[in-house]
């Protein structure tokens, strides 16, 4: 297993994607409430390099010795893949390595007012900022930004990137029933969306447990009401993955390669087993050990039974 690579994963809208983690968990600069990969722990926009480019470059070349192509290599993980000063040099070398393998970047996009940031991303095929709120009260709400974040330079900075970009961008708004859903707040994102002219507007909503307790998903029929308010015809609602056709081999303890899994984000054993080669039997095993071991605990929610890491 590696430090900084993850997956390939069963992408709900990329395939068979192998991850790529450049800043420590848990770097960002807004502490969403939704988010999957936990509380933000360092709420910062200083660009650095927060992980060494050579080991990723290494961890890159053996994957690529060892394992076939994925459908993507994505940019995402424990934190803003945009706070590491050297993803555009990790862009270029993926391209010169493997040109014909895509390259995503999912981020939320605060950091795209920065001109420097929009030029590293050229190299991307795919690039999917995030906007879950248009108004101040909504995104104080929702993002828990960095306090010298200013909302519309952040949607500027996003329309912008549109503008330059060459490739695909779409636009991804995560929806939380009583959080972002009333008629100011979708109204001002219907505007937004039309100034910033996304290939796609992608209309999700929680899918693993979130920061903050009493926030939900919203219904399938929810989010379509909401798609006919938009009454955009690029707009989609992403369905679930399927098994992915590449698993990742584990070449030493499994409960370790499980865990490093569900610190990224929590996962159900469904989750688990379409990410790393191994039976129901030794998953179960595995979860075992690791609840044993204090390391893990479990919290159900719509989806099903989900594994998390318990910080001490």
């Amino acid at each position: 297993m590696y430090d900084h690579l993850f997956g390939p994963i069963a992408s709900r809208r990329l395939g068979t994607s192998l991850g790529v983690d450049l800043v420590r968990h848990k770097v960002c600069s807004l502490d969403c409430i939704y988010c999957e990969s936990g509380r933000t722990t360092v709420l910062t926009g200083e660009r650095k390099e927060y992980v060494s480019h050579e080991k990723v470059k290494e961890e890159l070349l053996d994957y690529f010795a060892n394992n076939p192509d994925p459908d993507y290599i994505t940019f995402s993980g424990s934190g803003e893949p945009t706070l590491s000063s050297r993803i555009g040099d990790t862009i270029e070398f993926i391209k010169a390595q493997k040109p014909n393998v895509k390259v995503a970047v999912l981020t939320n996009g605060t950091l795209f007012s920065n001109p420097a940031v929009r030029r590293e991303l050229m190299g991307a095929d795919l690039v999917i900022p995030s906007l879950d709120a248009a108004t101040w009260d909504s995104f104080r709400r929702i993002n828990r930004p960095l306090a010298t974040l200013d909302l519309d330079t952040h949607i500027e900075g996003i329309r912008l990137f549109k503008e330059e970009f060459s490739g695909k961008m779409d636009l991804e708004i995560l929806i939380l029933p009583g959080v972002n859903d009333d008629e100011e707040s979708l109204a001002a994102l219907k505007a937004s969306c039309i100034l910033i002219g996304p290939d796609t507007v992608q209309l999700n909503t929680l899918d693993r447990p979130g920061v903050v307790k009493n926030i939900r998903a919203a219904t399938a029929e929810e989010l379509e009401a909401i798609a006919a308010y938009f009454g955009f015809t690029n707009i989609t609602i992403p369905s679930s993955a399927k098994r992915s056709k590449q698993r990742a081999k584990v070449s030493g303890d499994l409960a370790d390669a499980v865990l490093e899994m569900i610190v990224r984000r929590p996962c159900t054993e469904k989750d688990i087993l379409q990410t790393i080669e191994c039976t129901d039997e030794e998953l179960l095993l595995a979860l075992d050990r690791l609840q044993q071991e204090d390391k893990v605990y479990t919290l159900t929610k719509e989806r099903g039974e989900f594994y998390l890491v318990k910080h001490h």
